[in-house]
């Protein structure tokens, strides 16, 4: 079977899932090829284990000071490249299209008739998962920005539904954290705001990975350009991570027993669903804007505790070589009846998937 894998690549969080599911399918006799969108060649890094992926324009959303600018997002939409692309992509080497938030590669499927299967987080949101900020702007783009025959969604609980756990690298290894160290990662914050909230809180050292940034020292600050190798380097030492509402990095650090603090990118509905999530759970601290006061709680708060997510890169990598033809309920229930949470997780009446 030969197969192409779209992804988003506008955030770093769609990467690092493909990265799981890239080295999980290299393992099956599956032929696979990755198309990245939404960011330029030149910004992407550590791609190596993608081979000779493809790059297109794509689309993504702009960002100011913390927020989605719709203003700015429109503007820089290359709507005519954008129809190009999709009407130029030949998908008839292809038997099936993967699929992670991705427009040029969606959008060729449906027109060319091929299957197609999203693997996303935003998949789980065709669920009734908990949800805040959804207005009719964000219920379409969840719909019509990269439409699937299927979809697969993940999440950090299933809701009942018959969604599958984090897709994560689980050989990350759980090891005793530095004393004080923090990893900080919100790239949708100004730098030098980022900056002035941690400077008062001297006894504790951040590493700040963000665009803008240079490797450097400053005090009590380690600030970092981004990079995998380093960035999962600090992250395994950490005691805890201050990040935007994504949903791999909280993914992995849940699965690091790393403690969590979240603040979302404002008017961007799936963040701010994350964010509230993360708290309803009891599984993260939360913050609305840049708060001093919430993070010098947070520093005090008491250690968190790892879950155990199984290998679900793996298990869908069998799936997809099996023919993908096993239902999706049953794969959900196989997955989430190894995972344990930790006491302090507030989880759901509904316990089991269905």
């Amino acid at each position: 079977m030969r197969i192409l894998y779209g992804v988003q690549a506008t955030g770093n969080g769609h990467i690092t899932r493909a990265r799981a599911m890239a080295q999980a399918l290299s393992k099956t006799d599956l032929n696979v090829d990755y198309l990245f969108t939404g960011r330029p060649r030149e910004q992407l890094f550590n791609m190596e284990l993608f081979g000779d992926f493809q790059t297109r324009s794509g689309l993504s959303f702009a960002t100011d000071k913390g927020r989605v600018n719709l203003l700015k997002t429109f503007q820089q939409a290359q709507l005519k490249q954008l129809y190009k692309d999709i009407q130029q992509l030949d998908l008839s080497q292809y038997d099936l299209i993967l699929n992670d938030f991705e427009p040029v590669s969606a959008w060729a499927a449906k027109r060319q008739h091929k299957r197609s299967i999203g693997i996303s987080h935003q998949a789980a949101f065709s669920y009734p998962v908990p949800k805040t900020g959804q207005d009719l702007g964000s219920k379409m783009v969840m719909r019509y920005f990269a439409p699937t025959a299927e979809q697969l969604g993940v999440h950090w609980h299933h809701f009942g539904q018959p969604i599958l756990p984090p897709i994560i690298d689980v050989d990350l290894q759980q090891t005793t954290p530095v004393a004080n160290k923090i990893v900080v990662y919100l790239p949708f914050e100004d730098l030098s705001v980022i900056k002035k909230l941690l400077a008062p809180f001297t006894e504790h050292h951040f590493f700040v990975y963000h665009p803008d940034a240079v490797d450097s020292e400053e005090e009590h600050l380690s600030l970092r350009a981004l990079s995998r190798t380093t960035f999962e380097h600090d992250l395994l030492q950490a005691e805890g991570v201050i990040a935007n509402g994504g949903f791999e990095l909280p993914s992995e650090a849940l699965f690091l027993g790393k403690k969590i603090l979240v603040k979302p990118l404002v008017r961007q509905f799936e963040q701010e669903s994350n964010v509230m999530t993360l708290h309803q759970l009891g599984l993260a601290a939360s913050m609305s804007r840049l708060d001093d006061k919430k993070v010098a709680d947070w520093l005090q708060a008491p250690a968190a505790q790892p879950i155990n997510y199984p290998n679900v890169a793996q298990c869908l990598s069998r799936w997809l070589a099996n023919g993908a033809r096993q239902p999706l309920h049953e794969l959900s229930s196989q997955l989430w009846a190894a995972v344990q949470f930790p006491s302090y997780a507030r989880l759901p009446s509904k316990a089991s998937a269905s």
